[in-house]
């Protein structure tokens, strides 16, 4: 399998069930946008940090667990209703939010120590979120989980991430930038960086199936 072909199925996919990934996640980012422009209103430069992270804990959890259940879902051939699949995201938002809450530390402190650090976290800890949510493991298990099998798939794995996951840091950079003092072009701008994000747990779940054995019935 190369990254050609991982970034070829998982847009296959993302296309093909784009109208569920837009009824299910867009207003989850919308919201999500909109809570982070709220917190920014109300912060100091000092506190603004915390309230962008407080923001992305509360809604990035939710609409990436119901993606990742939508597709092992369709993976099993299921075709569950919205309701379901959403309720199945806030049943596991909780851990999820603790997880990416600590891989999001993890990855700020590797990468206060010359970006490499960071990016060797950001690669090896990217299984996590998939055994969590499909799995049923704990945060801690499931980043031990990831540790271990992203074992001899590291180059791989970068590829996918500076493909996909570092433009689309980038342009989250510049966005604040170019879109300051407009609300409405922010709300739309992160609504593409998040459908853009979106796409990239299509893809990383398209090499987690690959990856990891399946479970015994």
């Amino acid at each position: 399998m190369t990254v050609f072909s991982l970034l070829r199925d998982a847009w296959f996919f993302y296309t093909r069930h784009l109208a569920v990934v837009l009824s299910l996640c867009l207003p989850l980012i919308i919201l999500e946008s909109l809570t982070r422009q709220a917190l920014e209103h109300w912060s100091t430069e000092q506190t603004l940090p915390i309230q962008d992270l407080v923001a992305g804990l509360l809604f990035y959890p939710l609409y990436t667990a119901v993606l990742i259940v939508l597709m092992d879902a369709r993976g099993k051939n299921q075709h569950p209703s919205n309701v379901w699949l959403l309720s199945q995201a806030f049943q596991r938002w909780l851990p999820l939010a603790v997880l990416v809450g600590f891989t999001s530390s993890l990855i700020i402190l590797g990468g206060a120590l010359y970006i490499l650090p960071g990016i060797w976290v950001m690669v090896k800890a990217s299984m996590s979120e998939y055994l969590l949510v499909q799995r049923g493991l704990s945060p801690l298990e499931a980043l031990r989980d990831s540790f271990i099998l992203t074992r001899g798939r590291f180059g791989l794995i970068l590829s996918c991430v500076l493909l996909t996951l570092f433009p689309l840091m980038a342009l989250d950079v510049l966005s604040v930038q170019w879109t300051q003092g407009d609300p409405l072009l922010r709300v739309l701008t992160d609504a593409v960086l998040g459908l853009g994000q979106s796409y990239t747990t299509v893809l990383f779940f398209r090499l987690y199936m690959l990856i990891v054995p399946p479970v015994a019935s």
